[in-house]
């Protein structure tokens, strides 16, 4: 693990100080740190050009730059989904009890966002099984969880996950039949890819979740 993971891995632990972890607030740019001294330039245009080029915090886990293949066989970094509330949860395609009824909850999550915010809001799996979940055994889950294109679906090799896991307090074990015994986490980025909020267990109330999707877009 190079000096980057380990601070982020440090930084993310000192915020968790337990299992759950509660919304956050988004940081902010410093006040008229663009507009005050634009001459010219549209204030708006300034700051957002700002913005776009905004440093990660050290919280952000778009830091971590594994190169992921979703079930299209595209290459995709995490960094990509910024500027969007995300909700990842780490799964496998051939599980047949907890992981359907994780991206069940994840749907009910879905379901329980204002329209607008569904569109906005990306919804991210990430498998464990680095051998079996190829493109197209992601790409068939897909099909037969009726998960639409704001759904993305990746593989990594096994550093990446392990590394992964372990920056969201995810536990899990393969045992000796290829099955994985795992934590049922969801958890919720904000626009800058730091933790906002943690729903731990399968089933249950959702509005807390969706509630922290919404003021991880603010």
């Amino acid at each position: 693990m190079n000096t980057k993971m380990i601070t982020l891995a440090l930084s993310l632990a000192a915020m968790w100080g337990g299992s759950v972890v509660r919304a956050v607030d988004a940081p902010s740019a410093p006040a008229g740190a663009c507009c005050a001294v634009a001459a010219k330039p549209a204030p708006a245009a300034c700051c957002a050009e700002i913005a776009s080029v905004a440093p990660l915090t050290e919280r952000s886990l778009y830091q971590f730059d594994a190169a992921w293949t979703d079930d299209a066989g595209v290459r995709v970094q995490l960094a990509s989904l910024r500027g969007k509330p995300v909700v990842l949860a780490m799964f496998f395609a051939s599980c047949t009890y907890a992981c359907p009824m994780l991206v069940t909850d994840m749907q009910r999550i879905r379901e329980a966002l204002p329209e607008p915010m569904r569109q906005e809001t990306r919804f991210v799996l990430v498998t464990f099984d680095t051998e079996r979940d190829t493109p197209a055994a992601l790409k068939a889950f897909r099909e037969r969880s009726a998960l639409d294109a704001d759904w993305i679906l990746l593989r990594g090799n096994a550093d990446s996950v392990q590394e992964l896991a372990m920056l969201l307090g995810v536990k899990f074990k393969q045992d000796a039949a290829g099955q994985f015994a795992h934590s049922n986490v969801v958890t919720v980025l904000n626009a800058d890819g730091e933790i906002a909020h943690q729903r731990n267990g399968l089933a249950g109330d959702v509005s807390e979740t969706a509630q922290a999707v919404i003021l991880a877009a603010r």
